[in-house]
């Protein structure tokens, strides 16, 4: 196997914010996120460098995403789910995002 095709299958992906902070996650995580998951299984760069840069995210917002996306990938099989906690003050940049996530 050529490195090229052990980055493509790396169990892990980077996100980086828009101000330099690298977040590194599983790939069944990033895979949550529709955007994500398009361009890990497409032909966009990403998917072959495992890494994301996320222009329109702030390390707070994205460290909070990513935490979602956890949370998510936790709890998706069962009824009684805990509440995630969102800040009042970064509740419509979250919506916003999630939007751009399709999560």
């Amino acid at each position: 196997m050529s490195d090229s095709d052990e980055e493509k299958t790396s169990p892990y992906v980077t996100l980086i914010s828009n101000d330099g902070y690298s977040f590194q996650i599983t790939r069944e995580a990033a895979m949550i996120s529709g955007t994500l998951r398009g361009m890990l299984n497409t032909s966009f760069q990403e998917s072959s460098t495992n890494t994301i840069k996320m222009h329109e995210l702030d390390s707070q917002l994205l460290e909070k995403v990513v935490e979602y996306l956890y949370y998510n990938l936790k709890y998706n099989e069962l009824v009684d789910v805990p509440e995630f906690d969102i800040p009042t003050e970064m509740a419509l940049e979250l919506l916003v995002a999630a939007d751009f996530l399709d999560v």
